[in-house]
């Protein structure tokens, strides 16, 4: 399965459409662009593999495990990504800002109820991050 996040970058955060094939599953926000620093910026373009993690913070999540020079990005619900997050991705049901958005956890439920199915198949779950175009 591959999933496209399509980003646009502004100052104080990055937002994001999320596809699997032709539909739309959820929006998407993260820190602003930052050279990639730990714990101050989104990640790099590029295709990631997803994997499915338990920990006692967010419960069941998704994991980018593989993001050159980075540790436990995850893909969790938040709202606010200058507060909320360190690098990690959150799936929003709608934008309130550059970096900020509502109804995250609802949007998160959605993606997982996407991906997990496929994960628990045995099923290889890639993200494809690119700039919008």
């Amino acid at each position: 399965m591959d999933l496209h996040l399509f980003r646009t970058y502004f100052e104080d955060g990055t937002n994001g459409d999320l596809w699997c094939g032709e539909q739309l599953v959820c929006h998407t926000i993260e820190l602003p662009w930052r050279d990639n620093k730990r714990n101050i910026s989104c990640i790099p373009d590029g295709v990631y593999s997803i994997h499915k993690r338990y920990s006692e913070k967010f419960g069941w999540h998704l994991w980018l495990p593989c993001v050159v020079g980075r540790v436990w990005i995850l893909i969790h619900p938040a709202n606010n990504a200058l507060v909320q997050l360190k690098g990690c991705i959150a799936p929003v049901s709608r934008f309130a800002g550059a970096g900020l958005g509502t109804g995250s956890r609802a949007a998160d439920k959605k993606l997982r109820d996407l991906v997990f199915p496929a994960l628990e198949m045995g099923k290889e779950v890639n993200l494809h991050i690119s700039m919008a175009f």
